[in-house]
C-alpha cells in the first residue's frame, strides 16, 4: 500500500504531451504558440464563415490559420529566446571576467582609469 504524500511535499504531476510527443510544459514557447494558434484558427475560420457562409472551406481556412499562427509565434518566440540566452551567456562571461581580473594589471577599468588620470 502506497503511503500518502506529506502536505509539504510537491505532488508529482504527469507531463501533458500534445500528440503524445510534444511536451508542452517543458518546451519553451510551445504552450504560447499552441494557444495563439488555436485563437488564430477560431478567428480565421469564423471570419471566413461570416464572409462566405461556406462551412467546409471555413474549416480549411481555420486549419490553415492554426498552422500559420502557430509556426509564426513559434519562430518569433524561439528567436527571442535564443537572443536572450546569448545575452545571458555574454553577461555571465563578463561577470566571470570582472571577478577574475579585478585588481590585476589585466583589469579593463584599471587601464581606463590610469589613462584618463595622465
Amino acid at each position: 500500500m502506497a503511503a500518502a504524500p506529506e502536505p509539504g511535499e510537491p505532488k508529482e504531476r504527469k507531463a501533458f504531451k500534445l500528440l503524445g510527443f510534444l511536451d508542452v510544459e517543458n518546451i519553451p514557447c510551445a504552450r504560447d504558440s499552441i494557444l495563439y494558434g488555436s485563437l488564430g484558427s477560431v478567428v480565421a475560420g469564423f471570419g471566413h464563415f461570416l464572409f462566405t457562409s461556406r462551412i467546409k472551406r471555413s474549416c480549411d481556412v481555420g486549419v490553415g490559420g492554426f498552422i500559420l499562427v502557430t509556426l509564426g509565434c513559434w519562430f518569433h518566440c524561439r528567436y527571442n529566446y535564443a537572443k536572450q540566452r546569448i545575452r545571458e551567456r555574454i553577461a555571465r562571461e563578463e561577470i566571470k571576467n570582472k571577478i577574475l581580473y579585478e585588481g590585476t594589471h589585466l583589469d579593463p577599468e584599471r587601464k581606463h582609469n590610469s589613462n584618463s588620470s595622465n
